[in-house]
């Protein structure tokens, strides 16, 4: 079968059964720089890796804003996840004008996957190259969703999404039983630890990370390099003290370690 002849655009359907313009979204996603998303009873933090296109630019922003209660951060085309950004400040704005009250975080996430989905239906759009992982907190209590380019949203304790996200994914997956008791400091040292993961050799600063925070009392906030200072560094010294001992345990010399040869 050659693709070619189905990718054409995106509400042509392959013998496969698969919409091909909707892979190639979902592989935008994966090409992204790692996201990442934890809950506790009271808390939400998101957590993303950010690049910087040269060496003589900034690094782009991976967290943005959307109401006092919630936030997104995001996996993807740039451009894509500023106007679904906008899309969603509109609808929260509008809520708060004709109710009062804040929205509710898996209402605002449900329009925003039928507006996913409806870019998978017509020839003259493409879908969205991104993907969101949404934090609120609302009187139902913390919530975290993942948005996908077909429409399809879930929402989850705990998530990872963008490059080499698998490696934290697993971190999270070993810790996960620990999360709902968890501290907003605790919470923050875990999202760390997975993001550094799929840093992978990348040492993590206050310039290539963004931070967020979002829970009971707790408004959402993007946080300042000042802010993560304190949790960088703890990181940094726990790199600092694991690449130590690995030191030492090559530096034993051969005549104590045993008769194995």
């Amino acid at each position: 079968m050659n693709r070619s002849n189905y990718d054409g655009d995106v509400a042509t359907w392959s013998p496969e059964g698969k919409l091909f313009q909707v892979e190639y979204a979902r592989e935008a996603v994966k090409q992204g720089s790692a996201a990442l998303g934890l809950t506790s009873k009271t808390h939400v933090v998101l957590a993303a890796l950010k690049r910087s296109h040269h060496e003589l630019s900034s690094h782009t922003e991976k967290v943005f804003e959307i109401d006092s209660n919630m936030g997104i951060a995001i996996a993807g085309l740039t451009s894509d996840a500023r106007a679904l950004a906008t899309y969603m400040r509109v609808e929260c704005l509008n809520h708060r004008f004709n109710h009062g009250h804040p929205m509710i975080t898996g209402r605002l996430v449900g329009q925003v996957a039928t507006k996913h989905q409806q870019r998978t239906m017509s020839v003259s759009s493409r879908p969205y190259g991104v993907g969101l992982l949404v934090a609120g907190f609302d009187r139902n209590g913390p919530h975290l969703y993942e948005t996908d380019p077909s429409g399809l949203y879930t929402e989850y304790h705990a998530i990872a999404i963008g490059s080499r996200s698998q490696s934290a994914r697993t971190y999270m997956e070993r810790h996960l039983d620990s999360f709902p008791e968890a501290s907003m400091e605790e919470l923050i040292h875990h999202a760390l630890r997975a993001l550094q993961g799929s840093a992978n050799e990348t040492t993590l600063t206050v310039e290539n990370v963004s931070l967020a925070v979002v829970g009971k009392g707790v408004d959402f906030k993007v946080w300042s390099k000042s802010e993560m200072e304190p949790y960088i560094a703890t990181l940094v010294a726990e790199r600092g003290a694991a690449q130590g001992e690995e030191v030492i345990v090559e530096d034993i010399p051969l005549d104590e370690q045993g008769d194995e040869q």
